[in-house]
């Protein structure tokens, strides 16, 4: 049972730091682009926070 839990969760992780990833691209690519979040650097200080919560998981 452990490893069917590990298992499903692994990808969930994966997916989920690759979504952040893609979320830091684009406030970096068009930071006017997030709208009422005007404070870029906040924004992507908040998608790297999300991404090291699932990386940790994963180790």
């Amino acid at each position: 049972m452990r490893g069917q839990m590990l298992k499903a969760l692994q990808p969930h992780a994966k997916a989920s730091i690759e979504l952040h990833k893609a979320s830091n691209e684009i406030y970096l690519a068009n930071p006017g682009g997030i709208g009422e979040n005007s404070d870029t650097l906040k924004a992507v200080q908040t998608e790297l926070d999300k991404m090291s919560v699932h990386s940790d998981r994963l180790e």
